[in-house]
């Protein structure tokens, strides 16, 4: 595996050849971390998916560099002359409309090539809206799923969402305004009614996140339209405990590692079930056996 030196963390120290994911503001031009700006003025080159939102940006704080899209189409062009950049030891910053690079961006292939040519790939991290929106949703955070965008048309979309109703973990959807309320009327029939939250304008003047039931969110005369993009947060589903068959399909598993003893432990840990019936199963299942 290559391997690179660290990158300088001081900001009159020169920045290291490679490309930077440098993370920028969601709403709040303030946002933006003082490396993050450090990397923008003295690297070599630009790539943002929307070049008008990024020199924006880069107008803001006075900075001047050139700039060359990079999304999905025009990246058969601009990915070979950030990759021949890379290999002269120029100084690349990729940064996204809003938030981190590769949340539902383009760049992946971009990092993917550049780490198979050896070049250094540098994470300057910031501002992400998923993460903006857990924090304030009032949903548990201990483990949670980012999903990215549904499909447009309800039934694909809600075959896509039925993959994710299993996970316990908090659900991240980004979604448009004009899809919100079809959206979740669709997240509503595959979820069940569970407690979520719709987190919007994050960062801007009129911020706003609320939270209820699936059934109550797709009803709220406040979701009727909003613009921009959205986050929509879903609570993980009720658990299931665990049956006999689940614990014999585990208990199987383990005693073809591991004595049945140690196999109960094992399982008892895994599905919170007790571990003494557990080892009496275990015996039985290995003299079947």
């Amino acid at each position: 595996m290559a391997k690179h030196p660290p990158a300088p963390p001081l900001s009159d120290a020169p920045l290291a050849p490679g490309l930077y994911l440098v993370a920028t503001p969601i709403g709040n031009l303030r946002d933006i971390t003082l490396r993050a700006l450090d990397v923008l003025a003295a690297c070599d080159m630009v790539l943002a998916e929307d070049t008008r939102v990024a020199g924006k940006l880069l107008s803001h704080y006075g900075i001047k560099k050139p700039l060359h899209r990079y999304d999905e189409y025009a990246a058969v062009r601009s990915g070979p002359l950030a990759l021949g950049a890379l290999m002269q030891n120029q100084r690349i910053a990729l940064v996204s409309d809003a938030g981190t690079p590769l949340v539902s961006d383009p760049g992946f292939k971009l990092v993917r090539a550049a780490v198979a040519q050896g070049s250094a790939v540098w994470p300057i991290p910031g501002p992400s809206a998923a993460l903006a929106a857990l924090t304030i949703a009032g949903l548990p955070t201990d483990r949670f799923l980012f999903v990215g965008f549904s499909p447009p048309k309800s039934s694909a979309r809600r075959t896509f969402m039925t993959e994710f109703a299993p996970v316990h973990a908090t659900l991240i959807f980004y979604e448009s305004g004009p899809r919100l309320r079809a959206s979740l009327t669709d997240m509503a029939a595959v979820f069940g009614n569970r407690e979520a939250a719709v987190a919007r304008e994050l960062t801007k003047l009129h911020e706003t996140c609320i939270r209820g039931t699936l059934e109550e969110l797709a009803a709220d005369p406040r979701l009727d339209g909003p613009k921009g993009e959205i986050v929509v947060l879903i609570a993980p589903g009720e658990e299931v405990p665990a049956g006999a068959d689940d614990a014999d399909a585990a208990l199987t598993e383990a005693l073809a590692r591991m004595g049945p003893a140690e196999a109960a432990k094992q399982v008892a840990k895994a599905l919170g079930l007790p571990r003494r019936d557990l080892y009496l199963r275990a015996l039985e299942l290995k003299d079947v056996r």
